[in-house]
């Protein structure tokens, strides 16, 4: 049974998610093509299953290296955020609006990281953090993994993929 919501895909009638994006500054990206033999998303029932994304914009790779060498925790961190906005951009596509979005249920961070970087959480609080400020605490908050890699394709910086449960149409 889907639960009632408001024409804005807020969850108590309040600002909807593109409204927030928009207050940030910021619109979609549009959705990148895979680079080999996968889907961006795949919908199961309710549930939208997103491959991962890394930090990239129109002109490329944004942030590229080693977090903890070669780019800063704060530079991870803006990694994250950027990477999420592309996440957005699959789920878009795949289910027609983010207000359709019920709940962020899981988030996977991978870390491109040095080898004595520690700090993988404070990375993917990027993603975490955003999400909260795009679908509001109720929606946007989820459980997580965030780890180290001793690479990642073209190495970007970060590989985000996530889990949304959606109202079903």
């Amino acid at each position: 049974m889907s639960e009632a919501r408001p024409s804005d895909g807020s969850p108590a009638g309040g600002v909807g998610p593109y409204q927030r994006l928009t207050a940030l500054g910021l619109t979609l990206p549009p959705p990148r093509p895979p680079v080999a033999n996968f889907r961006p998303a795949v919908v199961e029932g309710d549930l939208v299953f997103l491959s991962g994304q890394g930090p990239v914009d129109a002109t490329g790779i944004v942030f590229k290296g080693k977090v903890g060498t070669d780019l800063t925790l704060e530079d991870g961190y803006k990694a994250a955020r950027l990477t999420t906005l592309n996440l957005l951009s699959a789920l878009e596509v795949a289910v027609g609006s983010l207000e359709r979005v019920r709940r962020i249920v899981k988030v996977l961070g991978m870390v491109n990281a040095a080898p004595d970087f520690t700090a993988h959480p404070p990375v993917i609080n990027g993603c975490s953090d955003f999400l909260i400020e795009v679908f509001g605490e109720a929606i946007g908050a989820h459980a997580r993994s965030a780890v180290g890699m001793g690479s990642l394709p073209g190495q970007i910086a970060v590989e985000i993929e996530m889990i949304v449960a959606v109202h079903r149409e």
